[in-house]
């Protein structure tokens, strides 16, 4: 009986490998929108399908939608650790990110209305092709990272929140005043960055979805997703 168990099971891990690796695709791509271009996708995906790997030993009690459920939080939770062990937002990047939401912040002030991307490179002081390519580089650019709450003089970033020097960025996302301070800062997007922030976070449409939506390249969404979330970090610096 023993054998035509594990037989079974066998099986079981197969179908279920097979069935969701498109799944696994799915998570990986529409992660990459927040990795820097030196992350490969291949290596993301194969990350995941370890985590669908661990979650199959489960697909025989849990099926269709319930499975799915749980298996794209394994395959989630197994790339993000994968992602953490290889530091995949180096330092250079996080100070250009920096270099960005200080030049927008300057420029917010000093124009009372977001800047174009003509006048944030002007303002940095380089040609508008690198300017774009910075952003294209810095890919992974997230809305809170762990260094915001290590107190380092102008990169102590939330400190008028009152969050405590325990606290993480998932605390600081469900405080209520930042919640309503981030969606001010949406609100005040220019309206293609607003439209692309929905397509890929409420939505889940992975970049080349909103390429194609918006008629531009993959790449060409990767710069201005990037230049978003600056907007977004120095709207909540300035708040």
């Amino acid at each position: 009986m023993g054998i035509m168990y594990t037989a079974s099971g066998l099986c079981d891990k197969e179908q279920c490998l097979k069935e969701y690796a498109p799944l696994v695709k799915r998570i990986a791509h529409h992660l990459m929108a927040r990795l820097p271009g030196s992350v490969m996708v291949d290596d993301i995906i194969q990350a995941g399908m370890i985590g669908l790997l661990e979650a199959a030993g489960r697909y025989d009690e849990l099926r269709g939608a319930q499975f799915e459920t749980y298996a794209a939080q394994r395959i989630r939770g197994a790339m993000l650790d994968e992602l953490r062990n290889a530091d995949w937002m180096p330092r250079s990047l996080r100070r250009d990110m920096r270099r960005i939401e200080t030049a927008m912040s300057k420029l917010q002030q000093r124009l009372g209305k977001p800047p174009s991307e003509a006048e944030v490179a002007q303002e940095l002081g380089m040609p508008l092709t690198e300017y774009q390519q910075m952003l294209y580089e810095s890919r992974g650019a997230q809305l809170v990272y762990y260094e915001d709450f290590q107190g380092e003089g102008e990169d102590d970033f939330f400190d008028r929140y009152d969050i405590d020097s325990d606290a993480n960025p998932l605390e600081l996302l469900q405080d209520e005043r930042f919640r309503d301070a981030l969606i001010a800062a949406i609100e005040n997007l220019p309206e293609r960055e607003r439209l692309l922030m929905g397509m890929h976070y409420e939505q889940e449409m992975n970049l080349r979805e909103i390429g194609e939506v918006m008629g531009v390249s993959e790449s060409r969404v990767c710069q201005l997703h990037s230049q978003a979330v600056a907007r977004l970090r120095s709207y909540l610096k300035g708040y």
